[in-house]
C-alpha cells in the first residue's frame, strides 16, 4: 500500500472513507446484529478497498462496489457468526441513534418500537435480511441490489416478496396474538 503514502491518493481515500463509513456501519450492523462485528466488517471492507483504491477511485459507482465487498464479507462469514434465535432475541436496545437514517425512520413509524423491528428482522434468513436492508434501509433499487449481491433481479424480487410477507405475518401475529393462516 505504498501508493497511500502519496498525499493526493491518500486524501482522496480518506475523503471517500469519511463519506461511506456511516452507511457501511449501518448496513453491517443490520446484517450482523452486533456492533463490534459490524465495526470489524467495516474495517475489513475498508482495508480491502484500500488495497484496490487505484482501481476503485476511477469507478463511477465506487460506493456500491465497496458496499458489495461488505455484503459479501457478511454473507461469507455468516456460518462462522451464526446466531441462534435465542441469542438474537436478547439484543438490548442498540445505539441506533448513531445509525439513524431519516428515510428508514419514516418507514419504521408503522412499527411500535425499534426493538420490535429488530426482532422481526432477526427472524428472516440472512439472504432475506440482506435484501430488506439494502432495499429499505439503504434505499437501493432492485437492479442495484441484484448487482450488489450478484443475483438475477428476479431472485431479488422474489426474496424481497417472501421476506415482506414473512414480516407482515409476524407483525399481525405479534399485534393480534393469533397465528396467520395462509390460504
Amino acid at each position: 500500500m505504498k501508493w497511500l503514502a502519496g498525499t493526493g491518493a491518500r486524501k482522496d481515500f480518506e475523503q471517500f472513507v469519511s463519506e461511506i463509513t456511516a452507511g457501511l456501519l449501518r448496513t453491517g450492523y443490520l446484517m450482523t446484529w452486533d456492533l463490534s462485528e459490524a465495526e470489524n466488517l467495516v474495517q475489513e471492507t475498508l482495508l480491502r478497498a484500500a488495497l484496490r483504491w487505484p482501481t476503485i477511485k476511477g469507478m463511477e459507482y465506487r460506493q456500491a462496489y465497496v458496499r458489495r465487498i461488505l455484503v459479501n464479507l457478511a454473507l461469507d462469514g455468516s456460518i462462522q457468526r451464526s446466531r441462534t434465535r435465542e441469542e438474537i432475541s436478547h439484543v438490548h436496545d442498540p445505539p441506533l441513534d448513531l445509525l439513524a437514517d431519516p428515510v428508514g425512520d419514516a418507514q419504521l413509524l408503522q412499527i411500535e418500537t425499534r426493538s420490535e423491528i429488530l426482532c422481526l428482522l432477526a427472524d428472516l434468513s440472512l439472504r432475506q435480511r440482506a435484501v430488506i436492508v439494502l432495499r429499505y434501509f439503504e434505499d437501493l433499487s432492485e437492479s442495484d441490489i441484484a448487482s450488489t449481491l450478484g443475483w438475477p433481479v428476479g431472485t431479488v424480487k422474489s426474496t424481497a416478496s417472501r421476506a415482506l410477507e414473512q414480516l407482515q405475518r409476524a407483525v399481525i401475529e405479534k399485534r393480534t396474538g393469533f397465528p396467520v393462516v395462509n390460504e
